[in-house]
């Protein structure tokens, strides 16, 4: 993420805990942390690819992610 994108969370962050932030800025701080999340959560996807648990015997499992069960109504 843009470190400019980062220091503007940073500085709504600290707006909002002194003055309080306007509507317009509430939305942008939600925009903001909407993308930080998306490229944290995408970040932390692209290490887990290249990770791999290693049992006591010496074998490796690639770690994959978990399937999610449907719900039936």
């Amino acid at each position: 993420m843009d470190p400019k994108k980062i220091e503007r969370i940073n500085t709504l962050a600290h707006k909002q805990k002194t003055i309080g932030l306007s509507e317009e800025e509430k939305a942008e701080q939600a925009q903001l942390r909407k993308e930080y999340v998306a490229m944290w959560k995408k970040s932390l996807e692209a290490e887990l690819e290249h990770t791999y648990i290693v049992t006591p015997d010496g074998k490796k499992h690639k770690v994959t992610k978990k399937k999610e069960k449907k719900i039936k109504p």
